[in-house]
């Protein structure tokens, strides 16, 4: 017969890494943990930026209050936390962390660098730690009032837990999710997410934005037009709702829930069905809604404690508040399919585009649900370009060499982190970009198709069912302006082989600007930027580099970063025209001075075949 095992008590480093496998599960669990925080310490701007889906670098950087100096040495000890003092404190808990154990975790299982400064510091202080204890005392160094909390080689020591996790780009998806969730119900906290070594921002929102306004933002104009919104409560079950739902018009094939529960993001499983079977009465079999809905209750009848995630929460009379949920959507999907309603762009003049405004044209609920061929729309970008109609002559590509390097290597040790930058007068001219923006050629350029070069100074694009003209010259000039004062401070290198000026930023990926304009962009430097006055020299400047950067209206080739040059059509379409779509927010002026043309309309040019 076999002798019973002998117990024994487990090693406290073997303890610590069983925990911190609960607590974090993968990087955007991480993430989550360390959002949080910036959010309890009142952060209005917080930054992520990520290499390799968080595998090698998780770095979030926020304004908040900062750490103590005197707490550094136990802010990662477990269970050391500001939030909770007695277990009676559970019941009444309104942060999102009170069991100090996430960083501890981090620690664990990666390779922890904190940088803070209180507004009370003359200085930041830095320490770095490993397994819950900091590596030497802090250590003063630069920076702005917050925290900044970077985590490299995330389970570098857990060789089964890091195999175990899904791809990098599908790492890098889960992440995008979490800062979109949490950006849309912290409208008035900016957020910003980017890979390591990118200058465009995969997330970004403005501090005190509306909620709708960061839908659009994050998730688009289509979902962010068909929106709800959705309020109930009840005094008796102690509970207040408020969010916005999908209305009839609109359906996706994977529904898209974003519950928080006293601000908390979290998964209600009973909540979720409930809602579900609600709008299966009203969609088209296997299509699901969009739903963004911030439930209170009262903070007695909710457990935050169930999970090491704090993922799920439980909370009295589940049921019945489900319920009521149920009818307050019911009842609002019902009112609103008494008729439709559909947003439509004012209509544009022949020569420019007059206002950003839109307007709400009622029609009834009894429309023909046939799409007739002036109303399909091209998306598929397999479809022909213009290039398909017209002789294709010879294009002369310059043989000039340059060494394209990136000062970004694999090597994160080698690099410099992202940094911030809180300079008032880069901040003023970031502002004053989005204060200037046009919403309405905004939302074209995002979901515009491109149709073709027309010559090397405009592009045909479409939109819907209409065909503009845009000058590639004129957007690219404010795309590049607008790259400089987005991401200051943060650019990779142009290493030149030859002479005397021996690098340039690289500003978008795969593009070189045209180096024969390099002595007169000298010359203006000395005689066009204001270089006594802060904020006209950073706007001068940048400016300047703008119009160095532009694409050229004449013959003068650009390069790109390949062993064989592309032709001047392949860096409009596949370089110049993605980071129009993803970063560029069009200034009103592009709707008055013939940058944006409308040139057909496909219902008008139907109406004209009728007549002939």
């Amino acid at each position: 017969m076999a002798s019973p095992g002998v117990i024994q008590r487990l090693d406290e480093n073997v303890v610590n890494k069983i925990a911190a496998g609960e607590i974090i599960v993968r990087p955007s669990n991480a993430l989550k943990e360390l959002i949080e925080n910036s959010l309890d310490a009142k952060a209005t701007s917080i930054q992520v930026v990520v290499k390799s889906g968080g595998m090698k670098l998780l770095q979030i950087q926020d304004n908040g209050t900062g750490i103590r100096k005197e707490d550094l040495d136990i802010v990662c000890e477990r269970f050391t936390t500001s939030k909770l003092q007695k277990i009676e404190d559970l019941s009444t808990m309104a942060t999102y962390g009170f069991r100090g154990e996430a960083l501890n975790s981090i620690s664990h299982v990666a390779h922890l660098s904190i940088t803070t400064k209180t507004a009370d510091s003359k200085c930041a202080f830095n320490v770095k730690y490993v397994d819950g204890k900091p590596v030497g005392p802090p250590k003063p160094s630069a920076g702005n009032q917050g925290t900044q909390i970077i985590v490299e080689d995330l389970f570098y020591n857990l060789a089964i837990r890091r195999k175990a996790l899904k791809s990098t780009s599908e790492e890098h998806a889960k992440i995008l999710e979490v800062v979109c969730r949490y950006s849309i119900h912290n409208a008035t906290v900016g957020f910003t997410l980017k890979k390591y070594g990118e200058t465009t921002n995969d997330v970004h929102t403005l501090p005190n934005s509306t909620t709708i306004d960061n839908i659009r933002t994050v998730y688009g104009a289509s979902v962010a037009k068909e929106l709800l919104n959705l309020e109930c409560q009840d005094e008796m079950l102690k509970f207040k709702l408020k969010g916005y739902i999908s209305n009839v018009n609109y359906s996706i094939p994977k529904s898209r829930f974003l519950l928080f529960i006293n601000h908390r993001l979290v998964d209600c499983s009973s909540l979720r069905k409930g809602i579900e079977s609600v709008y299966s009465t009203y969609l088209p079999k296997g299509s699901h809604p969009f739903l963004y809905l911030s439930l209170e209750i009262d903070s007695h009848n909710v457990d935050v404690n169930v999970h090491p995630t704090k993922h799920e929460v439980r909370f009295l009379h589940e049921d019945t508040i489900v319920e009521k949920i149920q009818q307050a959507v019911d009842a609002r999907l019902l009112g609103s399919n008494t008729s439709r309603s559909f947003l439509t762009q004012t209509l544009l003049p022949s020569a420019r585009i007059s206002s950003d405004q839109t307007g709400v044209v009622p029609s009834t609920s009894h429309t023909s649900n046939k799409v007739y061929d002036h109303q399909m729309v091209r998306t598929d970008c397999r479809d022909q370009k213009l290039d398909a109609f017209i002789h294709k002559s010879s294009e002369k590509v310059a043989n000039e060499e340059i060494t394209v390097a990136s000062d970004q290597t694999n090597d994160i040790d080698d690099t410099p982190i992202q940094r911030s930058i809180q300079l008032t007068s880069v901040l003023n001219l970031r502002q004053e970009i989005q204060n200037k923006g046009h919403s309405g050629l905004k939302e074209l350029f995002q979901e515009h198709t491109f149709v073709g070069c027309v010559n090397r100074e405009f592009s045909l694009i479409q939109h819907q069912t209409k065909l503009y003209l845009a000058n590639n010259h004129r957007l690219s000039e404010e795309l590049f302006y607008q790259i400089m004062i987005e991401n200051f401070g943060n650019f990779g290198i142009l290493k030149l082989s030859e002479g005397n000026i021996l690098s340039l930023p690289l500003l978008l990926d795969n593009y070189i600007p045209p180096l024969e304009r390099l002595p007169m962009y000298i010359l203006r430097l000395t005689t066009e930027v204001d270089w006594e006055t802060e904020d006209e020299c950073f706007e001068t400047f940048c400016r300047e580099m703008a119009r160095f950067y532009a694409f050229p209206r004449d013959g003068v080739e650009t390069c790109t970063n390949s062993n064989t040059v592309p032709s001047w059509k392949w860096t409009v379409e596949h370089v110049l025209y993605p980071g129009i779509r993803s970063t560029l927010t069009p200034p009103k002026f592009f709707a008055e001075d013939s940058t944006v043309l409308q040139i057909a309309d496909l219902p008008d040019l139907y109406k004209v075949f009728e007549r002939c």
